[in-house]
């Protein structure tokens, strides 16, 4: 009798220990502008840690701001994610900027690296301010709407509103040492390993988070999103909305080039695209449909295949 439970408690020891080996924490790493190819990654991310039954998605963020639909986008994923959602800036040096900032207050929990910064919401121009100037009716309009939108993310996460506000009014920035101190944020982390013994515990989405020994599994972006992710910067942008005008221009001038146009035309949808004014699906049925359209053409222009290439 006594051998027996010997043997069942040796059983239940070894499937607490396969249990607690086998827990999982995923790690995405977001840097640069947050555009529509950061919404479609971090989007993935989620869905594949819930898949992996994660304890818990870490995104750890490096970012001077980005578009303020695609913030959007990725704060509803938050809010709707069934698995808690941790975003760390880091490395030390880092940096939540504009975007930044909302994407990390509206996290399950927000962390920072020592020597990393947040802050600095406040709205611009399409460019910084440069091609497209706001009106002083439609400036007000969307400083009102951001302000707004960051006191509620604030709010739903019980941290701190009047930072938040002041972030986006009078651009406030602060290092990750005073944020923890103002209840911008939850934690300061050194590393990854350092903030896995900090999240251990904790329970933001009601269910207790076991992390202090769990296995990180980073998920990399794949091909598409690295290539739309290095494309959309605003100096890509201004280059192909260059292509764009000189292709369209060039095939007006010499009618049956062909290529200039082809050219412009691949461009113009590629910056409408990086602007956010086609999503991706709309965009890529451009593409297919313009495909189409030089497929049709090379049958009868003696081109040799260069435009079905």
């Amino acid at each position: 009798m006594v051998s027996r439970f010997l043997l069942f408690c040796c059983l239940a020891w070894l499937s607490y220990g396969r249990m607690a080996q086998a827990a999982e924490v995923c790690l995405s790493k977001l840097s640069g502008p947050i555009g529509p190819a950061a919404s479609i990654y971090l989007g993935r991310s989620i869905d594949e840690a819930t898949r992996r039954k994660a304890e818990c998605l870490i995104i750890q963020l490096d970012t001077p701001g980005g578009l303020l639909d695609t913030t959007r986008e990725i704060v509803g994923r938050f809010y709707a994610a069934p698995i808690s959602v941790v975003v760390y800036v880091g490395p030390a040096g880092a940096s939540a900027g504009s975007a930044g900032c909302f994407i990390t207050m509206a996290a399950d929990v927000a962390a920072m690296a020592p020597h990393s910064t947040i802050g600095a919401a406040h709205p611009v121009s399409l460019g910084g301010g440069g091609a497209e100037k706001l009106d002083d009716v439609m400036k007000q309009k969307l400083e009102n709407f951001t302000s707004s939108y960051i006191e509620s993310i604030a709010g739903k996460r019980h941290r701190n509103i009047d930072w938040a506000k002041s972030s986006v009014l009078e651009s406030a920035s602060i290092t990750s040492e005073k944020a923890l101190e103002l209840n911008v944020i939850d934690l300061l982390a050194e590393d990854i390993p350092s903030l896995l013994r900090q999240l251990d515990g904790r329970s933001p989405k009601g269910v207790v988070l076991n992390t202090r020994s769990a296995q990180v599994v980073e998920l990399a972006p794949i091909l598409r999103e690295r290539i739309f992710q290095v494309l959309w910067r605003p100096e890509t942008m201004f280059v192909l909305m260059l292509m764009a005008i000189y292709g369209i221009l060039g095939e007006l001038g010499n009618p049956g080039a062909v290529l200039p146009g082809v050219v412009g035309g691949i461009a113009l949808i590629l910056a409408f695209y990086m602007a956010a004014i086609l999503p991706i699906n709309y965009a890529g049925l451009a593409l297919i449909l313009l495909a189409i359209l030089l497929f049709i053409i090379d049958i009868f222009a003696p081109t040799h295949g260069v435009l079905t290439g």
